[in-house]
């Protein structure tokens, strides 16, 4: 089953870990980002990543370190503790897939990526896979999940068939992406894992949007949307290839 990706993905500029400024107190993957992209109108896109109790935990890095003031892995943590952990520039904890299904309420569209958890986007244990479907099982707002990983992807083509699914790609170029070798930055390149994970759309590397396998999917039916847009000017070339923008830095405007 082939689950279409949600007009409403469309319509509406993506906010990029919502709609996140440190600067005003709203950290990337925040419930106040959050809350701020609702209040402004935009489509969310959230990371996850896995606790060390099998808690889907809305959260980009597998390290704390960049984004809050603690140290280690997110998978050596449970989620109470995470929840415990503030993020910097902010008094917020990092939040549950369910906290932010429960923020959301299907007001605005939620675009989640689920976070490789191998390191070499092979096959994985399907924790995180089984989680986040467990979660979305009752959600009723336009929701769709994607990951780098295909094989991740996948898996939720199994736990979840109903929910559209989506590949983040990307030109792979092996400086970018290092320590990934080189030969997976090639096999991924070319996207070959679209059908097989039943997909209705990408979200592609936005400077690489001319690449010939995009046209080749869009022409047979993908939505393609792209990350991540920072300039009304990016974004403007963009819209050209893309059907939406993932953005972050400034106010996107709905299209035209």
């Amino acid at each position: 089953m082939r689950a279409p990706l949600p007009a409403a993905f469309l319509t509406t500029p993506i906010a990029h870990r919502a709609y996140h400024n440190r600067a005003t107190r709203r950290p990337e993957n925040s419930r106040a980002a959050i809350q701020a992209a609702i209040e402004a109108g935009y489509a969310i896109e959230i990371d996850l990543q896995l606790s060390a109790d099998t808690i889907a935990m809305v959260f980009h890095d597998e390290d704390l370190g960049r984004l809050t003031k603690a140290s280690g892995l997110v998978a050596q943590h449970s989620a109470a503790d995470l929840g415990q952990i503030k993020l910097r520039d902010s008094d917020e904890g990092i939040p549950t897939l369910a906290e932010v299904l429960r923020l959301v309420a299907g007001r605005v569209p939620l675009l989640i990526e689920i976070k490789d958890q191998t390191g070499l986007m092979s096959e994985t244990d399907g924790q995180l896979e089984t989680a986040t479907a467990a979660e979305l099982a009752h959600y009723a707002g336009p929701v769709a999940v994607m990951s780098f990983n295909p094989h991740a992807i996948a898996r939720m083509a199994s736990l979840a068939p109903q929910i559209a699914r989506g590949l983040t790609t990307s030109a792979y170029d092996p400086a970018d992406w290092a320590p990934l070798p080189a030969q997976i930055c090639a096999d991924l390149r070319g996207i070959p894992d679209y059908d097989r994970a039943l997909c209705s759309f990408i979200s592609h590397e936005a400077a690489d949007l001319a690449a010939p396998r995009v046209a080749e999917l869009q022409a047979q039916g993908a939505a393609i949307l792209c990350w991540t847009i920072k300039s009304a000017e990016a974004e403007a070339k963009a819209r050209k290839y893309a059907q939406n923008i993932t953005f972050e830095g400034y106010a996107a405007l709905p299209p035209a």
